[in-house]
């Protein structure tokens, strides 16, 4: 087969996200999801697309990549194809070749789903494996349990309290009311929930954004955080089982989180709100 890389225009943006939503299953746990690109959106559409490479093999997209960052890329493939020898030897050769517009040269990142032939192909070709990730999955064929907290769904006029919340928990200034505006405006956030939990005193102490991929499909939380005013009181805990009733509520299958392995707190947050952890998987570095 012919496989083509491309670099979308901002109108060829949800042609990405709807090959990613079709390969989101449960066997995949820690793979890009269309959420991923959705929270992307907030940086605006025109820098997203600048992000976003695609390879196509016969008007088909069978991989997509998310430069998650000037060095690090996150990519996966259409499932059938996650084995297919041709497809990993032009990945490999687009993402080793500066020029192809991939990836930068010298030390370089990446994210590639399990049972890839790619990962064997990179190793093989000088790549190194590199930092451990924990994927969580909480099933949702049952009903989950109340929260805790009183949790209200964002919306424009609580945008700020949203943002505001983000910006204490991960101390970062950049998650502005008007960020979140774009981010709502994208077409992915449709199949979107900005939530915020409030304690018993109406305090706003946490909020997560959960993601759906269509009914039937896991779902994405990505990101959670608590203010840095209530933390250590299980706010953590008490959100991530509201994203999980919010994606049920939904129709998703599963709902699904992952944290670096080193960050022992975000895991225990997420076993402790019912997520399973799956085996670690490696992201693999290309050395400089």
């Amino acid at each position: 087969m012919t496989i083509v890389l491309n670099e979308p225009g901002v109108d060829e943006l949800t042609g990405a996200v709807d090959a990613l939503r079709a390969w989101q299953d449960d066997r995949t746990p820690l793979q890009l999801h269309p959420g991923d690109l959705g929270w992307a959106w907030a940086l605006g559409a025109e820098k997203l697309a600048g992000a976003v490479r695609t390879w196509s093999a016969d008007g088909r997209i069978i991989a997509v990549g998310y430069l998650d960052g000037p060095d690090v890329l996150r990519l996966t493939t259409a499932p059938d194809l996650r084995q297919n020898e041709a497809l990993a030897r032009q990945l490999l050769a687009d993402l080793d070749d500066p020029e192809r517009r991939v990836l930068p040269p010298g030390k370089v990142g990446l994210e590639v789903p399990d049972g890839a032939l790619l990962r064997e192909v990179l190793l093989e070709a000088g790549w190194n494996l590199d930092e451990p990730w924990t994927p969580l999955r909480r099933d949702l064929s049952k009903p989950v349990e109340d929260s805790g907290l009183r949790i209200e769904v964002a919306g424009p006029q609580t945008a700020a309290t949203r943002t505001a919340v983000h910006r204490s928990a991960f101390g970062s200034p950049v998650f502005t009311e008007e960020v979140w505006h774009v981010l709502a405006a994208g077409p992915v956030y449709a199949d979107a929930r900005c939530l915020i939990g409030y304690d018993d005193q109406d305090n706003a102490v946490a909020a997560a954004t959960v993601w759906s991929a269509g009914p039937g499909r896991p779902g994405l939380l990505e990101p959670m955080g608590v203010h840095a005013d209530h933390r250590g009181r299980g706010h953590g805990t008490a959100i991530s089982v509201a994203a999980a009733a919010m994606l049920r509520e939904m129709g998703a299958s599963s709902a699904l989180v992952a944290a670096e392995s080193s960050n022992v707190g975000a895991v225990a947050t997420y076993k402790a709100a019912g997520y399973d952890p799956s085996p670690e998987r490696l992201d693999v570095v290309r050395p400089a």
